[in-house]
């Protein structure tokens, strides 16, 4: 366990029902909450991430790691892992999907894109969002439940953070959000160039037609 002074907590700023505001913080648990294994254990998750529980909380690539305070002294450790996006056709599919629809970094991370875009992002067809198969999950408390409300406080805590950072969704799902829009502003750039040589082009042909016509050759 890191040295207390080391820790990143997370804190509820609002009193309101909502505790997020942004997109993909928003998404993330619209996402936790349509899983049937996480219902029982949501209320007293969302009342401990509500009372600041989660003292600490850490973001990387496929992994979430978090200290919870319950009862005893000591904070619960938690980990919990995410199965990778390790299938190319679902990455490619995904890609194409946010290179059609989002046209800069600006607007991805604020969510700033089509209804219809976010619909089919939290597909689960496409499994950007993590499944529920997908999470494996470990916490240092004695509940034999597979997830206890230590991790769903972690995972309440996690669109906290997103709602701070939007970045640390793509580390966590693996991705480089970068790349997701770069190819497909590249493609637009390129479509605007082709269409402005035609047009220039056919200008050129107009003109060439003028003076054939003036001086009848």
């Amino acid at each position: 366990m890191l040295a207390k002074k080391q820790w990143k907590p997370v804190v509820v700023e609002t009193r309101s029902r909502k505790i997020v505001s942004s997109w993909w913080a928003n998404a993330w648990i619209q996402n936790l909450e349509r899983y049937a294994d996480f219902s029982n254990r949501l209320p007293r998750g969302r009342t401990y991430v509500r009372k600041g529980a989660v003292v600490h909380l850490e973001i990387h690539k496929g992994k979430i790691i978090s200290y919870v305070q319950g009862s005893r002294r000591k904070p619960y450790e938690v980990e919990i892992e995410i199965l990778p996006l390790n299938e190319k056709k679902k990455k490619k599919k995904i890609q194409d999907v946010l290179q059609d629809n989002v046209s800069s970094m600006e607007d991805l991370l604020h969510g700033e894109f089509p209804e219809s875009l976010k619909e089919e992002l939290l597909d689960t067809s496409y499994g950007l969002f993590p499944l529920e198969r997908e999470f494996l999950v470990g916490c240092s408390c004695p509940d034999w439940a597979y997830m206890c409300k230590h991790v769903i406080a972690t995972l309440y805590a996690v669109a906290l953070r997103l709602d701070e950072e939007p970045l640390l969704f793509f580390e966590l799902r693996g991705m480089d959000p970068k790349t997701l829009i770069q190819k497909g502003v590249q493609e637009k750039i390129q479509e605007l160039v082709q269409q402005k040589t035609m047009v220039d082009n056919t200008r050129i042909i107009k003109d060439e037609k003028v003076i054939e016509d003036l001086f009848q050759i």
